[in-house]
């Protein structure tokens, strides 16, 4: 098996467990996405935004956050996904100010902070970029069990990125209540964004 199919089968698995973990109960709200409360994952955080503040989860308090994990040279999933959230943003109409979305880098080699500054709020002026050294990136890939990889290109600073493509949601108290897949629509992650801000 090659090393991009091992990547691609681990990072499948590594999904699959992420979403077993699933949280049940009559008053459980009806989330569009895989409810992953009580997750022993996904706990907190430790980056920088794009005006270089250290930010951890605390900063966001009484927000809902969208957490999610890529680079500003992903040719596809990336600005999609960023696009699909400020669609959902849109739709939430006035909850939308209660809502923060954050793009953390997997690629702080070639996204510094003022390429992620001119990058994310394009998309939404409210959305925020997070980068880290690469023992930061690592260390916030393993607490969120997500998974990058270059994958060299015809020079060295053409490399691509293979990592995880979901959406992390928390509520306003700072606990992991959602994962959304890859491809989930605006309409679904505004309907679960609205319904983690009553749960909070």
């Amino acid at each position: 098996m090659s090393a991009r199919r091992t990547f691609l089968a681990a990072l499948a698995l590594a999904t699959a467990a992420a979403l077993a973990l699933a949280a049940c109960g009559p008053d459980a709200p009806k989330f569009k996405g895989s409810d992953v409360t009580g997750s022993a994952f996904g706990r907190d955080f430790a980056l920088a935004d794009h005006t270089g503040k250290p930010r951890t989860l605390a900063d966001y308090r009484g927000k809902a956050v969208v957490l999610f994990f890529g680079y500003t040279q992903c040719p596809d999933v990336c600005p999609t996904t960023l696009a699909t959230l400020a669609e959902a943003m849109k739709q939430l109409g006035a909850d939308a100010d209660r809502v923060q979305v954050l793009f953390a880098t997997v690629d702080p080699e070639r996204d510094t902070a003022e390429l992620l500054a001119q990058y994310v709020p394009a998309f939404d002026s409210r959305f925020a970029g997070l980068r880290g050294d690469a023992a930061a990136t690592e260390a916030v890939a393993k607490e969120f069990r997500i998974i990058f990889q270059k994958v060299p290109g015809s020079t060295p600073q053409t490399y691509t990125v293979d990592h995880s493509a979901g959406i992390f949601v928390f509520d306003p108290a700072g606990r992991l209540r959602v994962y959304e897949g890859h491809g989930q629509a605006p309409d679904a992650i505004a309907h679960d964004l609205r319904e983690v801000l009553k749960s909070g």
